[in-house]
């Protein structure tokens, strides 16, 4: 690799997360059947910021940006797909994960987001395999360290090309003074099985294992001769594609450009809108219901395709989470709005719980729950305001239930033009969190009473009052207290250490179990969160800061 053009901190500019096959540099698509081949052939001069090289196969939040792009034209435009193949379109090496130069020039924003980023990117091929039917296998033709091991550990199976010189390694402990950063630990031992004192060994050496020991600590499924290799890529594709349920006859839907207006303070689409308040550090993120006629068969969804207004909504609000959680680092405080008619809102639910053996509906129902874990895991403080023309309903009460806070205006003298929030079915389980728990359960622990006693308001429409005796809002405050109350709350917020509310809210918000998507979201980031500013890792003498400079590392040896 060579060293780093800079040195400074990158300070980041607008990222754009809108792309297509056509403007890729890093990936390359192959249809077959039932196979596709994702083949990763990193172009070494196109790192989205100036200042490093991406030798190697190594990657920065531009190739993933393709790769979540790649993923979800797999799942809407080819469903006739059933295996993706992640292979190397290089010689004799799968990928060696993320760009150390990159990690050494970025702000610790910058690290941070792009670690969850490539985390979320990762889940979802978990997060497909499991609820659509879409797997995944990992042909690692080459060497393959850190992330791009961590890459292979999200796929269903991984071979290994038993050369005598490709190895999978995370080597970034011995090497960086850094953990993997993409659930590489959780995956070894919670996925893998990989035993703690092997995977011990294994993540505190850099030459990284191969051959018949891979196979048999359980790094890799198997491993196999050069010369069988691509056969047995095919054998085996074939046969996770044999698992699946997705449709050879389907006809896919062209995921067209999200569009969008943006000026210096909003960001606008046709059913999302962000407004920026700069001096309060707060963004108001508004979602529409839908309008007019809306299909109600799987014909007339295929029909409208990537303008069915589920998976139009779902695109346009994922691009809205990405860019304001990317470009807009001090807007500490998102606060959640909707608008329009409750009705269509319940209709959309019924439809998408009518169809959820529809291919198209399920993959949308996907893009709908991972849209809304993206808003779980953002490190945001997050309130709604359930106001004059809200709907707050089903799918779109999620968004109440994901905050942190939510305020409902209570009208006691107008009872026609109260704000009312409805239940639906689609909020006790069509859209779990990563701790596999419906909101609403992880909002009452599971606890029986409280969730019948919300089961049997589906339906009705809940005043302040119904909905704050049900414990579904934090605060129901009338028109005279409300202007007062909220702008109070939100005032203390934006005057609380950003770093303290973070910590906060996180652990609050995951109350529930915990399974490895949990661990790699909390105990993994943090800890990676933590290290990623400490001394032995960036500071002048750190181990990321001296990689490739040929100096030694110097280490405070105290224990914290």
């Amino acid at each position: 690799m060579n060293a780093p053009l800079v040195t400074e901190a990158l300070t980041p500019a607008p990222v754009e997360y809108r792309t297509e096959p056509s403007q890729y540099h890093h990936w390359s698509l192959k249809f077959e059947g039932a196979v596709a081949t994702l083949a990763m052939g990193v172009d070494e001069n196109a790192g989205l910021r100036p200042g490093y090289k991406l030798k190697l196969n190594s990657y920065d939040l531009g190739v993933d940006v393709e790769l979540h792009d790649a993923i979800n034209r797999i799942r809407f435009e080819h469903p006739e797909v059933r295996t993706v193949v992640l292979t190397s379109a290089r010689e004799r090496v799968f990928c060696s994960g993320a760009n150390i130069f990159m990690l050494g020039v970025s702000s610790h924003g910058w690290k941070v987001n792009f670690c969850k980023f490539t985390n979320e990117t990762r889940n979802g091929f978990e997060d497909s395999s499991k609820n659509s039917g879409l797997k995944f296998l990992a042909a690692v033709n080459g060497s393959c360290a850190g992330g791009g091991y961590e890459l292979a550990l999200a796929c269903d199976e991984i071979l290994l090309v038993d050369d005598r010189s490709s190895a999978v390694s995370l080597p970034e402990v011995p090497l960086l003074g850094v953990l993997p950063g993409t659930g590489g630990l959780t995956r070894v031992t919670d996925k893998r099985h990989v035993r703690h004192d092997l995977a011990d060994i294994f993540c505190t050496t850099t030459e990284g294992v191969r051959g018949q020991k891979a196979k048999d600590w359980r790094l890799v499924d198997d491993i196999v001769k050069p010369a069988a290799f691509a056969a047995k890529v095919q054998e085996r594709a074939q046969a996770l594609a044999a698992q699946s349920d997705r449709p050879a006859d389907g006809k896919g839907v062209t995921l067209t450009r999200i569009e969008r207006q943006q000026d210096a303070n909003s960001v606008r689409y046709e059913h999302v809108s962000v407004e920026i308040d700069r001096t309060k550090r707060q963004a108001v993120f508004t979602v529409k219901a839908p309008t007019g006629a809306q299909p109600s068969t799987v014909d007339g969804i295929v029909a409208a395709g990537a303008n069915w207004y589920p998976l139009a909504m779902a695109r346009q609000l994922d691009d809205a989470i990405l860019h304001m959680r990317t470009n807009e680092l001090e807007i500490g405080t998102w606060l959640w709005k909707t608008s329009g008619d409750s009705a269509a809102v319940q209709a959309m639910d019924a439809v998408l719980l009518a169809n959820q053996g529809h291919w198209l509906v399920r993959e949308t129902t996907g893009l709908l729950r991972r849209t809304l874990s993206r808003i779980d895991v953002s490190s945001r403080s997050l309130f709604a305001l359930i106001e004059e023309g809200s709907c707050f309903t089903g799918t779109f009460l999620e968004f109440a239930l994901a905050c942190d806070r939510s305020y409902q205006l209570a009208l006691p003298d107008d009872a026609a033009k109260a704000p009312k929030l409805t239940l639906t079915e689609a909020n006790f389980g069509l859209f779990p969190m990563a701790t596999g728990q419906s909101r609403i359960a992880r909002r009452f622990y599971e606890e029986a009473a409280p969730l019948a006693a919300a089961r049997a308001a589906i339906g009705q429409a809940l005043d302040a009052d119904a909905a704050l005796a049900l414990g579904l809002v934090t605060s129901a405050p009338d028109d005279i207290d409300w202007a007062d109350e909220v702008r109070i709350a939100l005032e203390e917020r934006a005057a609380m250490s950003p770093d303290a509310l973070t910590g906060m809210e996180a652990n609050l918000r995951f109350n529930g179990p915990e399974n490895m998507f949990t661990r790699i979201f909390g105990r993994l980031t943090a800890w990676q969160n933590w290290i990623f500013q400490r001394p032995n890792a960036v500071g002048e003498k750190g181990a990321l800061k001296l990689y490739g400079k040929g100096e030694k590392a110097q280490f405070d040896m105290n224990r914290v």
